[in-house]
């Protein structure tokens, strides 16, 4: 009987043509490779986490809102920083409103980092309680260097914080910036910075006198930096603040 090269008769199906057809349908040879068939790994099988195809429809959903939300808000907020720093235009004096009210507090803009503005005055900020005894004695304290406490921390310090080195300075240049020579509050802001400002005092104050106040008044004296070369001598200018209710809840 003739037979062919593998060793078998014409006509009948070998072994080895059971097995190699699988290998042609795959397109390569996987007992040359010592592999077998590829095979989409499923999502939770173990080590293979689920992609977002596979996360269910309410998730899906879920995750493309987030996405959308985060993409308009990022939006907003560049278009906002953008009105803000931009010259005065049209678009930025009809909604300056609202874009004050994005901006501020926490997204305060301004050009010191390519324009700095160095100091040409140094503030002295002190504060003095009231407080009203049973008898109705009044008991006004002795001024406390506010500025001097921050000072401290500062001078020789490698790495001195943050808030002693810009808070109480920060605070009383917005306060002095947002209010008039009769310290009245005649916005919103102007209100907040005013608050901002007295409860900076109440908590300085309060780590290092523990007597109990119902007011408190501040007093800032304003010192011009000495320059290098002659120049005539300004007198410090000294500031009283009205006095303010301190309340237990901040307002």
């Amino acid at each position: 009987m003739e037979t062919t090269g593998r060793g078998t008769a014409p006509g009948t199906v070998g072994p080895q043509d059971v097995d190699e057809g699988p290998r042609r349908w795959l397109g390569h040879d996987t007992a040359a490779a010592g592999t077998g068939p590829h095979v989409r790994p499923t999502a939770g099988a173990a080590g293979v986490p689920p992609g977002f195809p596979d996360l269910p429809l309410p998730l899906r959903a879920a995750v493309r809102i987030a996405a959308a939300l985060c993409l308009a808000v990022a939006l907003v907020h560049v278009v906002m920083v953008f009105l803000y720093v931009a010259p005065a235009n049209e678009v930025s004096q009809r909604y300056r409103k609202q874009i004050n009210a994005w901006i501020h507090p926490l997204f305060e803009q301004n050009w010191r980092l390519f324009a700095p503005d160095p100091q040409s005055v140094t503030q002295q900020v002190s504060a003095r309680t009231l407080h009203v005894s049973a008898d109705g004695t009044h008991q006004v304290s002795d001024w406390f260097d506010l500025t001097a406490v921050d000072d401290s921390a500062i001078n020789h310090n490698a790495f001195p914080s943050r808030t002693s080195q810009n808070m109480l300075r920060r605070a009383w240049d917005a306060y002095s910036a947002s209010h008039g020579a009769d310290d009245r509050s005649n916005s919103e802001r102007a209100l907040m910075l005013q608050k901002y400002l007295r409860n900076i005092a109440v908590d300085r104050l309060s780590a290092y006198r523990h007597d109990a106040f119902e007011d408190i008044e501040l007093r800032v004296i304003t010192r011009p930096i000495a320059a290098d070369g002659p120049r005539p001598n300004t007198p410090a200018q000294t500031r009283y603040l009205p006095w303010w209710k301190v309340a237990s809840d901040g307002n």
